[in-house]
């Protein structure tokens, strides 16, 4: 039994960590719940019990073996390393280390055994980029994938509480009849909007969030080859991301032959009925934790291209299921791991 800490419990990806540990029955011995300054005071309710919000400190990571952690990366790349140094295996979801190559990029359902290449911190991916590669994976395995065209439309919730208030203040200003508040979170007024900037611009043209999506897809497929070329976009809508997938593979496959790897592969659903309009939705796919795909078309003109659509809670599966997934394989994989 392992004694586990959420660190960033007050924010949205933290609220859900604890929330999947309860879900999961994660195997613990204790819990603590850290935060910044601000929130710590603050209670969260666990398995019927309210728990208080400490403050993060050495003190109080001092004695646990697995940290879930939830926090900007400046917060990261101070605290992660410390925890690790105390003993904790530490599952860090910011961008901090994703890229380090001394630290393990994981998503369960693609590379599971990567769990055991950690010295203390294993990454967790970029939203995009998770639900992406567990509907690639099956694809690549069969009949290796070499190229991919991805548009996203993210919701306002991979912008964190403050992402989400910031649309809701502005639909409630519409609704009064009030001119829209000044975006704070995003560079325009989200609502009625979709803004192709997703966090800041690179000299190349691509934004921060695009190349997460071409290097990481890279590492955690294990294949430095894989093309991708992304054009993400915030869309407002409160929860799940969507996108729109086109792949290339170096042998041709038919609809057919996608949709039954992907119906046998773990963590993903097939809805694919179109003219029952039967196809994945941003709303239901919120509080799940499923990749759901369809839309599942051959390309027009090529044998080897397939078309289709994407969609998962980016606040489960893109980030606080995935952290606990990492945990769990871990325990599996490694269970006397420190």
């Amino acid at each position: 039994m392992k004694h586990v800490a959420v660190v960033g419990a007050s924010g949205a990806v933290g609220e859900r960590m604890a929330l999947l540990l309860e879900e999961r029955r994660f195997p613990m011995a204790s819990i603590r719940f850290l935060a910044s300054t601000r929130s710590a005071g603050r209670s969260i309710v666990f398995r019927g019990e309210p728990h208080p919000i400490r403050e993060i400190s050495e003190a109080s990571l001092t004695g646990v073996d697995v940290v879930l952690s939830s926090t900007p990366a400046s917060v990261s790349r101070e605290w992660s390393p410390r925890a690790a140094a105390l003993g904790a295996v530490v599952v860090d979801n910011s961008s901090a280390f994703r890229m380090d190559p001394d630290v393990p990029l994981v998503v369960p359902e693609v590379n599971p055994r990567a769990v055991l290449e950690h010295k203390g911190i294993i990454a967790n991916p970029n939203c995009s980029t998770i639900q992406m590669v567990v509907a690639l994976k099956p694809l690549h395995d069969a009949v290796r994938v070499r190229r991919v065209v991805v548009s996203t439309y993210q919701s306002v919730s991979g912008a964190g509480m403050k992402g989400m208030q910031e649309l809701e203040e502005q639909a409630q200003a519409q609704a009064r009849g009030n001119p829209l508040p000044s975006p704070v979170k995003f560079a325009h007024p989200i609502l009625g909007n979709c803004i192709p900037q997703i966090d800041d611009f690179t000299p190349g043209g691509y934004t921060k969030e695009e190349l997460k999506m071409v290097n990481e897809t890279r590492k955690i497929m294990g294949d430095p080859t894989i093309e991708v070329c992304p054009t993400c976009v915030r869309v407002p809508v409160p929860m799940s991301h969507s996108e729109s997938i086109l792949v290339e593979t170096e042998r041709p496959i038919t609809p057919d032959e996608a949709r039954e790897l992907w119906s046998g592969a773990p963590g993903i659903t097939v809805l694919d009925d179109p003219l029952a309009l039967a196809y994945p939705l941003a709303a239901s796919a919120a509080g799940r934790d499923d990749v759901f795909v369809g839309r599942i078309r051959q390309d027009l003109a090529r044998s080897n291209v397939l078309l289709f659509w994407c969609v998962s809670d980016n606040l489960r599966k893109g980030a606080a299921t995935n952290a606990v997934q990492i945990a769990e394989t871990l325990l599996k994989l490694a269970p006397a791991s420190r």
